[in-house]
């Protein structure tokens, strides 16, 4: 490592992640805590020193201050903020900040989570629509709008994560709390039709699973509609089409591909999720304050192997992370 004086060190800072698709956003976090907490950047050299026992040095990774700002759901890629040390007071700007997504919706198929992780909850036609109907519907959800989350969501509701009502068939107290969010740009960037390989799911809502979630929306909506709907062929692929928009926090993009299904009297599902840009990082850097992201790979080869240190004594990962950290508490050594 590079000769430095220990009052620059440890340092605390923000940086942001390309999450793959697949991982949940904690297990990403996980990862990235077991390098960081080796690393005399982000931990005091005395500790790591202190720490050379296995036992000794998990418990000197645990005392590092590690967060998110703002989850990925595991379907979704792209921008993930990640803060350490004192940085993660800074995580809160995060999820309000302005976002960017893209993402690809699946026509005649809604599912429980309003994306292709979930089961089928219901089909509808979706023949009918064409790309000149996406696009005319679109000024609906553009500007400051209405949405309400999904029911399988970990939002709570009376302590209880609204998913549990769902699974349980618990009937939801009040109906599930609208937001207001705002859609700052919403555009159709590719018609793919149904020149695609996308596929709904295959899982299939029991019997008892379409009981339990209409139990649980019976006390709050007068006819939940779960039920398929009727002449639904699946001989040639369904309608898809990519979407790119520019968000506030908060904005659940499933809800927008969902309720837009619903407007367009057939119904949607997210297949895929990129979030490619939150606040200043991106994954496409055009401005000058700008930050891009590390690769996930990066990350994933220094789990596998230590590697090499680079001629300032860096290894791989510090030095990715190094010339894309925003610094919040000492000084960068190049």
């Amino acid at each position: 490592m590079p000769r430095v004086t220990l009052p620059q060190l440890p340092l605390s800072g923000l940086f942001a992640v390309c999450k793959p698709s697949g991982p949940t956003s904690m297990s990403v976090l996980e990862d990235i805590k077991k390098l960081i907490g080796s690393s005399p950047l982000f931990v005091e050299a005395e500790k790591l020193e202190k720490g050379k026992s296995a036992g000794r040095r998990r418990r000197a990774r645990n005392v590092i201050k590690i967060g998110q700002g703002g989850t990925l759901d595991p379907l979704a890629d792209g921008v993930l903020v990640v803060g350490v040390g004192k940085a993660t007071k800074r995580l809160n700007e995060f999820l309000d900040c302005v976002k960017e997504y893209r993402t690809t919706a699946l026509l005649g198929c809604e599912t429980d989570t309003y994306d292709s992780e979930g089961a089928r909850v219901r089909v509808a036609p979706w023949r009918h629509v064409t790309k000149e109907a996406v696009e005319s519907m679109l000024d609906k959800f553009r500007g400051n709008i209405y949405q309400t989350p999904p029911i399988f969501s970990a939002l709570k509701m009376d302590g209880k994560p609204l998913y549990e009502y769902a699974r349980k068939g618990i009937p939801l107290p009040r109906p599930i709390e609208q937001r207001e969010v705002t859609v700052h740009s919403l555009e159709m960037v590719e018609w793919l039709g149904s020149d695609h390989a996308y596929r709904w799911p295959d899982k299939e809502f029991t019997t008892e699973e379409k009981i339990a979630m209409e139990k649980a929306l019976s006390s709050v909506e007068k006819a939940p509609l779960i039920n398929n709907m009727p002449d639904i062929t699946t001989d040639q692929p369904p309608m898809a089409f990519v979407l790119s928009m520019k968000v506030s926090g908060g904005t659940y993009v499933r809800s927008i591909v969902h309720d837009l299904g619903n407007a367009l009297d057939s119904a949607a599902h997210v297949i895929t999720l990129t979030r490619s840009r939150q606040g200043r990082f991106t994954l496409d850097p055009q401005e000058e304050h700008d930050k891009s992201c590390v690769p996930w790979s990066v990350f994933e080869r220094a789990k596998e192997s230590i590697g090499e240190r680079d001629e300032d004594g860096y290894l791989e990962w510090e030095r990715e992370v190094l010339d894309r950290l925003e610094i919040v508490e000492g000084k960068k050594q190049m």
